[in-house]
C-alpha cells in the first residue's frame, strides 16, 4: 500500500505518518522509486502503536522512540527484554514527588518484602511508590495508608492476570504486550475506577427513595 491507503487505514494523517518515519519511529517503506515507497500491515501495527503511545499513553516522542528502541533490541532473554522495557516506562510515566523520606522508603521496603514481591531497588517505581505515601501524609491523611494493602491486593491480582495472558510468546510480542498493558491498560484502569467509585458513591451516600 502507498502511504495514503497507510494513512486511511490508520486514521493517522499522512504529515503526522512522515514526522514518524523522519523520527525512527515507523520503519521506512519498501523504496519503488526516489518519491513513493510500499508499505505493509507491519506499518499499519507501528502507525496505531505510536499513536496509541503517544495520545493515549501521552509519551513525548523521545520516550516513544526509547521505548521501541528496546522492544526490538536483539539478542536477549524474554525476562532480560521485559524488564528493560518495563523499567523504561516506569520512568517516564512515574510521577514527580521528589526525594521520598526515609519513613516511606522504609513501608514500601517492608511491603514488597511482606508480600514476597521480586522487585529492584532500582525499579522506579519504588521511589514512585514512597514519595505518594509521602504527599498522603504531609495533607494529613495517614489514614489512607491504611489502604496500601487494599492497593497492593489489586495490583498483584493485576499484574498476574496480565503476565499470564503473554508467557510463552516470542520476546517481541512479549516485550510489545507489556508496553500495551503498561500505557493503554493503565488509562483503562483509571477509567473503570472512576466509574466504579461513582457507582460506589452513590450505593452508599444516596439518600434513600
Amino acid at each position: 500500500m502507498r502511504i495514503g491507503e497507510l494513512s486511511r487505514r490508520t486514521g493517522v494523517p499522512v504529515p503526522t505518518i512522515k514526522y514518524y518515519l523522519r523520527e525512527g519511529l515507523v520503519p521506512h517503506g519498501m523504496r519503488t522509486s526516489p518519491n513513493q515507497a510500499r508499505y505493509d500491515e507491519s506499518h499499519v501495527h507501528r502507525v496505531r502503536l505510536v499513536r496509541a503511545l503517544t495520545e493515549v499513553g501521552g509519551l513525548s516522542i523521545a520516550e516513544v522512540r526509547d521505548v521501541l528502541t528496546l522492544m526490538h533490541e536483539p539478542g536477549r532473554g524474554p525476562l532480560e527484554s521485559i524488564g528493560k522495557v518495563h523499567f523504561a516506562l516506569q520512568a517516564t510515566r512515574q510521577p514527580h514527588t521528589g526525594e521520598p523520606s526515609e519513613a516511606s522508603v522504609a513501608r514500601t521496603d517492608e511491603l514488597i518484602e511482606r508480600r514476597g514481591w521480586h522487585a529492584r531497588p532500582t525499579n522506579p517505581a519504588r521511589a514512585a511508590v514512597a514519595g505518594v505515601l509521602d504527599y498522603f501524609t504531609r495533607l494529613g491523611r495517614p489514614d489512607v495508608l491504611g489502604l496500601l494493602d487494599t492497593y497492593a491486593d489489586a495490583a498483584e491480582r493485576l499484574a498476574d492476570a496480565e503476565l499470564a495472558t503473554f508467557t510463552g510468546q516470542d520476546v517481541d510480542r512479549m516485550a510489545e504486550y507489556v508496553v500495551m498493558v503498561t500505557v493503554l491498560g493503565s488509562a483503562l484502569l483509571n477509567g473503570l475506577r472512576g466509574l466504579a467509585q461513582e457507582s460506589s458513591a452513590t450505593t452508599r451516600m444516596a439518600p434513600p427513595e
